[in-house]
């Protein structure tokens, strides 16, 4: 390993921008040309900042960085504008575009006339301007009525600034109240919670500490009873009891007990949260496992409505056609599909899913049924796509997902189809299920394929497991392991676990599974370099890139995600003077990385957990190429990064979905709040020909053990 480079000291830089060379107004991330007080030749500034103009005078915290391609570089933590004294600064700042009806020309000659008082006459005495060469009453209205509007604007970015806010979050207050940002916040700071992705309870929070506000005041207490359900859902419950919220809000809060169950009632009348028995829940939770149970007791009331099929026939013939013989456990399941509306197949490797899966649809597509492919995931629909022969969606793009909660599928407008398929089904979560289920056609059969040992999904709800533990939805659960899998060892263990009984773990040659000890963080993470960078491409030939896959269980420590990707990026992809690299948002992007998309972007048709490849990254402007697949070769710019990460190792709740010909799993008591069954069991199914296990017995057997991603609080059960 590399020494670890010392950080360097963070300093107050002061001067002028000279020009504006990227500014993304989403996200406020800037790239500037300055000038520093005292130095007459410019140097690069990169920062975030509502908007920025040329001229204006600028104060940045942060630090200096050697950059090979820039020449050193300022990153700036905060950074802070404003209007300029100078003449030369004022000319520049009028003529910048900043103003309507003012371009260099024209800034050039008012500038010259009225001196350092242009900025009092614009806004006072504008009729002065007509004096100037050019300017008639027409292009002096525009130009006043231009400046007002930038000033509003200054004067709300000013006041965010006094109260501590810093100039992306400022900007994006900005965007969503628009001139009315000053009274909204005066008014009830904990709006933006509600309102802005980004800003949380703690956020809104801390500004509403600085703008004065009570710490018993109602709407503090409130917001603190929404977070707490709020981020209940974000870890994956639809409703929390009663007392457990009270609970976990006079935590966050540090108020009394009775004022805040005060503001329980409050709450419930203005429709904010809801109570049933001795749960309360977020409305639009509620409403979602109520539109599933409403569905799914539909569609299990009446039975198939297929063209006639006689079932031996077709067994038969589906077997002839496949060449594949079916055990009686999968002519069950097979007969089932044919007469039910609703069914769901579940179960884990090796048991032959995909086998009935390919047998059910070739069997209904010779009678001419309209079939209907999805998946939560773009990786889970290319797999069941590749399985089945069938074209496969992800859910979000069948039901034509718009972006903001918008989908253009829903009851009003459902889907074309007879069989709809879902696949990697107990990655689905409430919302996503509801609005599925709420866009099928009238007379449409719905089949519901996946492994409800697994992870459930990582949004609210475990719809997989409740409608199967419900026992009201017609299922076939499949245990029996087929002989091919039966040799495989990924697949013994994985089931093995999934009993709650530690693997074999002996070391036998020709097996595809291994545990190999090692106690301390750093043994681990050097052995995971090691096996990636060179051990496992010698003996197995793997490309160490693209087909070996690090799954992890958390983000954090030094077996977290950003660690073992610092550390397997410096192993399989150093940087050299060949290579181009580019760093923003705290990670460096080199040429030939694997990266991973971490949000849904409909303009670029790029999702959340697809994997791609860095091709190129373009220096001036700076533009990075990453190739997702054979078809999509997608462009970002600076200010976009943060919605890529390197992908050499994974959280195991990203890899969901996904399989991989080599995966290595850390093993760790470092991990033992996150370590437990249904992660492992989903970790080790990702692999398709060899998993090796890395780290101490202990931390798998107390793994094994626990089984507590299936403790969430959801009412789906009982709906049903």
């Amino acid at each position: 390993m590399p020494p670890p480079r010392a950080t360097p000291k963070a300093e107050v830089l002061r001067g002028l921008v000279e020009r504006v060379v990227f500014h993304n107004e989403e996200n406020g991330f800037c790239i500037l040309k300055i000038i520093p007080d005292g130095k007459t030749s410019s140097a690069s500034l990169l920062g975030k900042a509502p908007r920025v103009v040329a001229g204006e005078e600028f104060e940045a915290r942060g630090v200096w960085e050697p950059n090979r391609d820039f020449g050193p570089q300022f990153k700036a933590d905060d950074l802070k504008l404003k209007r300029p004294d100078s003449l030369g600064g004022i000319e520049r700042y009028l003529g910048s575009g900043l103003i309507k009806g003012i371009g260099p020309a024209h800034a050039k000659r008012i500038v010259e006339k009225f001196g350092p008082k242009v900025f009092d006459i614009i806004e006072n005495e504008s009729k002065k301007l007509e004096d100037v060469e050019g300017v008639g009453k027409k292009r002096r209205l525009e130009i006043r009525e231009s400046w007002m509007k930038q000033k509003a604007l200054h004067s709300i970015m000013l006041f965010l600034h006094q109260h501590g806010i810093s100039s992306s979050r400022a900007l994006r207050i900005y965007k969503t109240y628009g001139d009315e940002a000053q009274a909204v916040l005066q008014e009830n700071p904990y709006r933006m919670a509600q309102d802005i992705r980004g800003i949380g309870f703690k956020t809104a929070d801390d500004i509403a500490y600085h703008l004065g506000v009570a710490n018993e005041a109602p709407e503090r207490l409130k917001a603190g009873l929404l977070h707490v359900l709020e981020t209940a859902a974000q870890n994956g419950h639809c409703c929390l009891p009663e007392a457990k919220t009270i609970e976990k809000a006079l935590e966050l809060l540090g108020c009394s007990d009775d004022l805040l169950r005060s503001q329980i009632e409050p709450l419930i009348e203005s429709s904010q949260i809801e109570r049933h028995g001795e749960f309360l829940y977020l409305p639009h939770l509620r409403a979602a496992e109520q539109s599933i149970a409403a569905s799914v007791k539909a569609l299990a009331a009446s039975p198939a409505a297929y063209p006639p099929i006689d079932e031996d026939a077709a067994l038969a013939w589906v077997m002839k056609k496949t060449g594949k013989e079916l055990a009686e456990s999968q002519q069950r399941a097979v007969r089932e599909a044919l007469r039910q509306r609703l069914l769901i197949i579940t179960g884990g490797p090796g048991v032959g899913k995909t086998t009935i899966l390919r047998s059910i649809l070739l069997i209904l597509q010779s009678k001419q049924v309209k079939l209907v492919l999805a998946a939560p995931t773009g990786r889970a629909a290319k797999r069941l796509s590749e399985s089945t022969g069938l074209e496969a969606k992800t859910l979000h793009r069948l039901l034509e997902y718009q972006g903001d909660g918008g989908w253009g599928r829903h009851r009003g407008k459902p889907l074309v189809g007879d069989l709809f398929v879902v696949d990697e089904a107990s990655m689905i979560d409430a919302p996503l299920m509801a609005q599925f289920l709420s866009a099928l056609p009238p007379g449409a059969h719905l089949l519901i394929v996946g492994d409800a040992d697994q992870l459930p999904s990582v949004g609210p709800g475990m719809v997989l497991h409740d409608l199967i533990a419900s026992g009201t939805v017609p299922c076939v659960k499949l245990t029996e392991i087929f002989r091919q899998a039966a040799s495989s060892r990924i697949i013994t263990s994985a089931h093995a676990i999934n009993r709650g009984q530690v693997p074999d773990l002996k070391p036998a040659s020709r097996s595809d599974f291994f545990f190999l000890e090692a106690s301390e963080p750093e043994e681990i993470r050097d052995l995971i370099v090691q096996l990636a960078h060179t051990r496992l491409p010698a003996k197995y030939g793997f490309d160490p890139i693209t087909d070996i896959q690090v799954l992890t269980p958390m983000n954090r420590n030094l077996l977290g995600t950003a660690s073992l990707n610092h550390s397997l990026q410096l192993a399989l992809n150093p940087p050299n003077e060949v290579k181009f690299e580019i760093e923003r948002f705290q990670t460096t992007f080199r040429v030939g990385d694997k990266v991973i998309q971490t949000h849904n972007n409909y303009d670029k048709e790029v999702f959340n957990g697809d994997i791609g490849h860095i091709t190129a990254i373009d220096a001036d402007p700076v533009k990075l190429h990453v190739r997702f697949d054979a078809q999509r070769l997608v462009e970002y710019e600076p200010g976009e990064l943060d919605e890529l990460q390197p992908a050499y190792a994974l959280t195991i709740h990203k890899s969901q979905g996904s399989e991989f010909p080599c995966v290595i799993i850390p093993v760790s008591t470092q991990h033992y709040v996150l370590l437990e069954r249904s992660l492992i069991y989903t970790a080790i199914t990702r692999a398709k020909k060899l998993c090796i296990l890395v780290g101490d017995e202990r931390a798998l057997s107390l793994a094994v053990s626990k089984q507590e991603s299936r403790k969430r609080f959801t009412g789906l059960r009982e709906m049903l």
